[in-house]
């Protein structure tokens, strides 16, 4: 089992910046990607940024150039630097782990999230 939790997220004004961490604790071998969602009442769960062991790193086409992901791989922790935040970006912030349990087979762990709010 991999528990993650969340800091960093609260309120801020339009262009400012925000900083989220997830640390993942228990059993954190053969983890291959760590990533963020975000999720707005009323809206499916959406994709904003991932990065695997290989180094692969993908991001939401709004928040590319604005926001950047990154991981210290010996806190098994993952973060995610957004600048230049817009009211738009106003989300409850997961986190997200995908981790090996067999050949082949993945399976995603979810933070509990973290509310950010970005004021006009």
């Amino acid at each position: 089992q991999v528990q993650l939790v969340e800091s960093g997220g609260g309120l801020v004004h339009a262009g400012g910046s925000l900083r989220l961490s997830c640390v993942a604790s228990g059993v954190t071998d053969y983890i291959h990607r760590m990533g963020w969602y975000r999720q707005v009442p009323g809206a499916e769960r959406e994709f904003v940024a991932s990065i695997t062991t290989a180094g692969d790193i993908n991001y939401v086409d709004s928040a590319k150039g604005r926001f950047t992901i990154s991981t210290d791989n010996a806190k098994n922790t993952v973060y995610l630097q957004m600048n230049s935040l817009k009211p738009e970006d106003t989300a409850v912030y997961y986190c997200n782990v995908g981790k090996y349990h067999g050949p082949g087979y993945s399976y995603d762990y979810w933070g509990q999230g973290i509310q950010v709010t970005v004021s006009s």
